[in-house]
């Protein structure tokens, strides 16, 4: 077996990693209407996930920007306590082929429209502190789809962007790694289509986590020397 210690696999958090979309889409209406202020529509909370939340709230509330900083205490309030919306879980499968990945030798890390101290928290419930050797949040750089997310995973992973790859679900993250120079692959089961996801050059869109493992070994494979 050869081992992939030269390439860095990027993911993506809710949405391609995490079944997390609709406990953002119902905390983000719960917040909205704890500030009195009209919910935004599943669709319209769903094309927000992959923003910094400062970047969300001006998306979702721009005739309200004096409450924005009230909707994102409130939002991640009722995400991260709430005892009555859906629970957080990896997808089916996205568990071994991390695992998979980590043993076959590649550095895996996360860019995330998360904060650091939402990303931690999720990371210690689901015992996963030890998965990702790199990790960036949206509240320690610039938001996707600023590339700058990636070029610091890259520049702190010592890893050149053709040696590299971001797997994602949203328009956000597929917009990044074009913008870095990094090779992605878009995700259809988290919150944006196929045709949304292929306007941005993906070298591919897969429909599952299997075909993902399959896509992400072809490319690994071509990156060894």
């Amino acid at each position: 077996m050869r081992h992939w210690h030269a390439v860095l696999i990027v993911f993506d958090w809710d949405g391609t990693i995490c079944d997390s979309v609709l406990r953002i889409v119902l905390a983000m209406q719960a917040a909205a209407r704890d500030c009195a202020v009209q919910p935004p529509s599943d669709a319209e909370v769903r094309h927000i996930i992959g923003l910094g939340l400062p970047q969300a709230m001006e998306v979702l509330f721009p005739v309200v920007p004096e409450k924005h900083l009230e909707l994102a205490i409130a939002y991640s309030k009722h995400f991260s306590e709430s005892q009555t919306l859906p629970e957080v879980a990896l997808f089916a499968g996205m568990n071994d082929l991390l695992l998979s990945l980590k043993a076959r030798g590649a550095t895996l890390a996360v860019a995330t429209g998360k904060s650091r101290r939402g990303l931690n928290r999720v990371l210690s419930e689901l015992s996963m502190e030890g998965v990702f050797a790199h990790t960036r949040c949206a509240d320690e750089t610039r938001s996707k789809p600023h590339p700058m997310m990636l070029q610091e995973l890259l520049e702190e992973a010592w890893m050149p962007a053709d040696q590299a790859i971001m797997v994602g679900d949203s328009i956000y993250d597929v917009a990044m790694a074009e913008q870095a120079g990094l090779a992605s692959v878009g995700v259809t089961y988290g919150v944006h289509t196929r045709e949304q996801l292929l306007a941005y050059n993906p070298l591919t869109v897969v429909d599952s986590v299997l075909s993902l493992g399959h896509t992400l070994e072809t490319w690994a494979v071509s990156r060894l020397p």
